[in-house]
């Protein structure tokens, strides 16, 4: 065991969970109207709840198991079996790299309620989360970051995907997810009201900010020049993104908006997520000043053209985000093409119909959508029995 590593990986362990609990709450919150916040904060904090006692359950199993069959990692290590404090993943405790990976875990469903708020049933929605995590996720963290089939050695060669932090694991996969439940969904029967409190929606969007050092620098799993360099370049993706975002904004309508840098902020944190250990502060500013303008034009053309209510923009922003970082990676030399667009693929094939299968499962337990006058009145009141403010709007 390596203090210094340890130290470090325990402290990236806590800026992930905060970007959930609180950012990813308060950045979803803000962009809802003031009759949901509640709502949206319950479904973060829930799905932070549920995921946590799965991932210990058969989560973690599943995804970094011994398991030989490159598809799963089978059972051995349900409820965290043969794990002690004494127990060793390279230069770090086991429990402390499951608990680091919990995190992954935990913030990975919570992206797809982006898609849902203002129109999911309860139930419904801690339904599929669980489900989605162990059937979905827990599989394709173990093919990329288990030793699984799409890794070094894998069905790709000796060169598999390169994937530093979750550019398929997390914003592939959350992105797809949140698109098929979009669309299986249908839209808000109100899409007129603007976000009720764009204050919020930045205080949310730094906190993600300052967690992704721990999303990506924890990544390498080592308190060194690699972690260094992951939170680097993180940082100038996002304050390249937030820029070009803007100005395109500008360009486009006239005004530079703070929901709209925020936003940008998030597409570029999505997008150098999986390249971030893998190159430099050059190709970060390249991968961000893209990610500024591509995201946003996706946000325009799911919304406004296709016409689906992907309610806050969760495949634009962090779906097209991931793919185009992963991307990246290969045309800027530090992946083979084959493993990156053969992977993204694969997982998007993967992840497309594992979401359907299990949405409609769970759609034959549970009502998947509110009634009418539960969506028209909010479903703060109406499913939790609380009002964010003394004011409705």
């Amino acid at each position: 065991m390596n203090a210094a590593d340890t130290a470090w990986i325990m402290t990236a362990t806590a800026l992930v969970l905060l970007m959930t609990l609180p950012g990813l709450a308060l950045f979803y919150g803000g962009l809802a109207r003031a009759r949901n916040v509640l709502s949206v904060f319950m479904h973060c904090y829930a799905i932070a709840c549920l995921m946590s006692v799965l991932w210990f359950l058969l989560g973690y199993s599943i995804a970094f198991g011994p398991g030989e069959s490159g598809f799963w990692g089978g059972l051995g290590k349900m409820g965290l079996n043969g794990v002690d404090a004494d127990s060793l993943s390279g230069t770090l405790p086991e429990i402390l790299f499951f608990a680091f990976q919990m995190t992954f875990a935990i913030i990975t469903p919570a992206l797809i309620v982006g898609a849902y708020v203002e129109r999911i049933n309860f139930a419904f929605m801690l339904m599929f989360s669980a489900l989605w995590m162990l059937l979905c996720y827990a599989p394709v963290v173990h093919w990329v970051w288990g030793g699984g089939m799409l890794a070094d050695g894998g069905i790709f060669g000796e060169t598999g995907v390169r994937d530093f932090a979750g550019g398929i694991v997390v914003h592939e996969t959350a992105g797809l997810a949140a698109l098929v439940l979009a669309v299986m969904l249908g839209a808000r029967k109100d899409q007129t009201k603007p976000p009720h409190n764009p204050g919020i929606v930045m205080i949310g969007a730094a906190l993600l900010w300052v967690g992704w050092f721990g999303f990506n620098g924890g990544s390498q799993l080592a308190a060194d020049g690699g972690a260094a360099m992951a939170i680097t370049v993180t940082h100038i993706s996002a304050a390249t993104a937030s820029l070009t975002w803007a100005l395109w904004e500008r360009i486009k309508f006239g005004k530079a908006s703070l929901v709209g840098i925020v936003t940008g902020t998030i597409a570029g944190l999505a997008s150098i997520t999986p390249a971030s250990g893998f190159v430099g502060p050059w190709a970060a500013l390249l991968i961000g000043a893209v990610a500024g303008i591509l995201c946003q034009e996706a946000v325009v053309l799911i919304r406004n053209k296709i016409k689906i209510d992907d309610t806050l923009d969760v495949f634009a922003v962090h779906g097209v985000g991931g793919i185009f970082g992963t991307i990246m990676i290969a045309a800027l030399g530090a992946g083979s093409w084959a493993a990156q667009l053969g992977s993204l693929v694969i997982v998007g094939v993967f992840t497309v119909v594992v979401t359907f299968v299990i949405a409609l499962v769970c759609k034959a337990l549970v009502p998947m959508r509110v009634d009418a006058e539960t969506e028209s009145n909010g479903l703060d009141l109406t499913v939790h029995g609380e009002r964010a403010y003394d004011i409705t709007s």
